[in-house]
């Protein structure tokens, strides 16, 4: 399934004004019960706008849940749905319904500009800079787009780390659970990518999240792109180590983010 086919809802409203969010308060690792966290987490990745029992609807929206997740679509909770409730991961919806892209936007300009406003404190903000670079000439190296780095003002794509509210109305959720998110192509917030401070940011080399896997995840929500259910796909939206060294955009990655914006020209790509 392409990660553009889907383009599961990065966010919960009209584009750009909401991104993808945490988990409420008291979510997954928590005391909360199993079935308490699990409605918490269908509530916030696959929403339903139905007016059915809650019962009914909490069936169907575990339904969906587990089709994405090519899971036995049984509509029962059970530890392997749970097992993955309780993976970090990507903090945004993953049902194109409720996607800030219902028409797929993606950018016009072959250019687009990108400036890291805030740093970690767990890496040198030269290695951040570097890695950031890095997750976007992955893009890049598909598709007939460039990036170009600025150091003040107000750029098409900015990204920050923050703990709790940071100004967006959704808060990180503190160590675990919801890593990032990101705005769809856009004014204003769209295309901004956010990532929780609360977090152990890592290069690859250490114990922690590897701070270039999700940059290139959440930055594929910047260009367009919402959640694939290929569980090889950068576009998957649980997190999982991956080895930085021969880490690299899966097939499934490469064809959604041509359908939005072209295949790059051999020669260009050479």
């Amino acid at each position: 399934m392409r990660a553009a086919a889907l383009l599961c809802a990065l966010c919960l409203l009209p584009l750009p004004r909401a991104p993808a969010g945490p988990l409420p308060p008291g979510a997954a690792g928590t005391r909360a019960p199993p079935w308490t966290r699990a409605q918490d987490y269908l509530k916030r990745f696959y929403p339903s706008d139905s007016e059915t029992r809650e019962a009914d609807s909490f069936e169907a929206q575990l339904k969906l849940m587990q089709r994405f997740f090519r899971l036995p679509v049984t509509g029962v909770l059970n530890s392997r749905v749970i097992e993955i409730m309780q993976k970090p991961r990507c903090g945004v919806p993953d049902i194109a319904e409720y996607s800030l892209f219902p028409t797929q936007p993606k950018w016009i300009s072959r250019v687009v500009t990108y400036r890291v406003v805030s740093y970690t404190k767990d890496l040198p903000r030269v290695t951040v800079n570097q890695l950031v670079a890095k997750a976007l000439t992955m893009w890049s190296q598909e598709v007939p787009l460039s990036f170009r780095r600025v150091l003040v003002g107000t750029a098409d794509i900015m990204i920050s780390f923050a703990r709790g509210a940071h100004g967006d109305s959704h808060p990180f959720d503190g160590p675990g659970n919801t890593l990032a998110h990101a705005f769809a192509p856009g004014p204003g917030l769209g295309g901004d990518a956010h990532f929780d401070e609360d977090e152990r940011w890592t290069d690859g080399s250490r114990i922690g999240v590897n701070f270039l896997t999700t940059a290139t995840h959440e930055l594929g929500h910047s260009l367009g792109l919402g959640h694939s259910s290929d569980p090889d796909a950068v576009m998957y939206p649980t997190y999982r180590v991956r080895d930085s060294k021969n880490f690299k955009l899966s097939p499934d990655d490469i064809e959604g983010i041509q359908k939005l914006y072209g295949k790059k020209s051999k020669s260009r790509k050479n």
